[in-house]
C-alpha cells in the first residue's frame, strides 16, 4: 500500500468501479477527498474518532467551498458549450486540470493534518467510512462498500 495519501488515492481511484462510485457520491454532496482520506487512514490503522474527523473537516470544508467547488462548477457549466467551441473546450480542460490540482493540494493538507495518526494497528477502513458518512443507504451505501473493498485490496 502506498504510504502517501495522493499516491494511495490515485491507485484507489483506478480500481474497478471506484471512479463511478466516487462520482455518484460526489453528485450527492459527499466530499470524495474526505472519503479517500478515510480509506487511507483506515488502511494505515488509524483509529477512527469524531475529534479526528472534525479536524479533517476543518481542513476540508473551507478548501472545498472556496477552491474546488467553484472550479468544478465552472467546468460543469461549460460542458455543453465546449462541445461546439474548441477554444472553450481547451479552457475547460485547463479548469479541469486546476480542479484536480486543487484536490491534490487538499489531500496534501489532509495528510499533514493526520500526521501521526497511523498507529499501524488493525485496518479501520470500514470504521472510517461509516463514521465519516453515517446513515447512507441504498446506492450510496453500495458505493461506500465498493470503496471499502477496493481500499482493503490495495
Amino acid at each position: 500500500m502506498p504510504s502517501d495519501l495522493w499516491t494511495f488515492a490515485l491507485r484507489l481511484y483506478t480500481e474497478p468501479g471506484v471512479e463511478q462510485a466516487c462520482l455518484r457520491l460526489q453528485d450527492r454532496g459527499i466530499d470524495v477527498c474526505l472519503l479517500l482520506t478515510a480509506c487511507w487512514l483506515g488502511r494505515c490503522g488509524a483509529t477512527f474518532d469524531t475529534s479526528r474527523l472534525d479536524a479533517l473537516k476543518q481542513v476540508c470544508e473551507p478548501w472545498q467551498e472556496q477552491v474546488v467547488k467553484p472550479l468544478r462548477s465552472l467546468r460543469q457549466a461549460w460542458r455543453a458549450q465546449a462541445q461546439d467551441d474548441p477554444a472553450l473546450a481547451g479552457l475547460r480542460e485547463q479548469v479541469k486540470a486546476l480542479e484536480l490540482e486543487a484536490e491534490r493540494k487538499l489531500l496534501a493538507r489532509l495528510e499533514v493534518a493526520a500526521d501521526g495518526w497511523g498507529e499501524r494497528g488493525s485496518e479501520q477502513v470500514e470504521a472510517w467510512l461509516l463514521g465519516s458518512h453515517p446513515g447512507l443507504e441504498g446506492a450510496d451505501r453500495d458505493a461506500l462498500d465498493l470503496l471499502r473493498v477496493a481500499a482493503q485490496a490495495l
